[in-house]
């Protein structure tokens, strides 16, 4: 055996020296292993604190809007419109409300009162790329067929047959299907006018009803004044037209208002507005607070400047035995339908200028 093979030991090798570096990456690794466990945890909060915020949202704003009952469940679906079809692919689904308006309070508005009458009626459309929206007055003393009643004025259908039937003869009428309805009590809603520090709206001629008189020009209405504003039916020279336009605007002026930066920053009137709107809103029971909040969600870039305002078509005014009644234009009404159907009334606006609202405060 050669002696450099016996009784001497190896050279370490690299494996075999001491790790002067093992101290530095264990303190490396724990670093890393805290800053993972904040990071986590702080996700983890993140994901409560939103899901918390969602939740609040849901049940202080959402969450205080009243359902209304079946209103869709006796209606025959194979009779009904077929949903909106897009002249251009879109990203989402449009989506038709039937917005009805009443000055009275409580049960006329869930349609329970079988004497009841609906003030205002509306389409509104949320078109399908989520940019803009359209509400379409339909005047209260439209002559239409109303299913197994015969012809009467439009607003008749809530008295026989409450939501469900108003929503059936709208739906002949036009033949677009109509996904979600929702009542609106001006009385309360006006509510909203004082939260909000007043609202301006634009009057066409001096008017007076109640203890108000409304000069001709901008006004600037408390809640008070807004009710009795909204109320006005006679003594105006457009009769139920002006009425409508009056209504038209003050919606169009007080989501204006409430959507403002003003409002936005200050949290304290932002709320006490949004629970006075939601409080004065009833919706269906098909729209639960999770979709109602995703189509919010979904709608967000929406601007009252990209709300469109029309009245459908009429030919004049008429008597029917002792009622006064509203001739509706068949002809250009249909090509209002059509757009609606389609979902390219936006687009097609212009045609329809004389029915669009005029004299609008931006």
């Amino acid at each position: 055996m050669r002696s450099d093979d016996a009784g001497v030991s190896a050279r370490p090798g690299p494996d075999d020296l001491p790790d002067t570096n093992a101290p530095e990456r264990s303190r490396r690794r724990h670093v890393l292993r805290r800053a993972l466990i904040s990071l986590g945890v702080l996700s983890l909060v993140l994901a409560v604190a939103i899901g918390g915020g969602l939740w609040f949202l849901s049940e202080r704003y959402v969450g205080n809007i009243d359902r209304i009952a079946n209103v869709f469940e006796d209606l025959d679906e194979e009779a009904r419109p077929a949903p909106a079809t897009p002249a251009a692919p879109v990203a989402e689904e449009p989506v038709t409300f039937l917005l009805i308006g009443s000055d009275t309070r409580g049960e006329t508005l869930a349609g329970e009162d079988p004497d009841g009458r609906s003030d205002a009626i509306m389409l509104a459309r949320f078109s399908g790329d989520r940019q803009h929206a359209q509400l379409v007055s339909i005047p209260r003393d439209s002559w239409v067929d109303i299913p197994g009643h015969g012809r009467n004025k439009i607003n008749a259908a809530y008295a026989f047959g409450g939501p469900t039937l108003l929503i059936q003869t709208i739906e002949q009428l036009t033949q677009v299907r109509i996904d979600h309805y929702v009542a609106i009590d001006f009385d309360g809603i006006t509510q909203v006018t004082d939260d909000l520090g007043g609202v301006d709206v634009m009057v066409a001629e001096t008017t007076t009803h109640g203890p108000y008189t409304f000069p001709a020009g901008m006004n600037h209405l408390n809640g008070d004044q807004a009710r009795w504003y909204l109320g006005q039916r006679y003594g105006l020279e457009g009769g139920d037209f002006d009425r409508v336009k009056r209504q038209q605007q003050y919606l169009r002026s007080m989501f204006s208002k409430l959507f403002s930066a003003d409002t936005f920053t200050d949290p304290g009137r932002l709320d006490s507005a949004m629970i006075a709107v939601t409080s004065a809103v009833s919706i269906d029971d098909t729209l639960g607070n999770g979709d109602l909040l995703a189509l919010a969600y979904s709608m967000r870039n929406v601007t009252p400047e990209n709300v469109e305002f029309f009245t459908a078509p009429v030919l004049g005014t008429g008597m029917e035995g002792p009622a006064s009644v509203v001739y509706l234009d068949m002809v250009t009404a249909e090509r209002m339908w059509t757009y609606l159907r389609t979902d390219s009334l936006a687009a097609n606006a212009a045609e329809f200028g004389n029915q669009a609202l005029p004299d609008v405060p931006r």
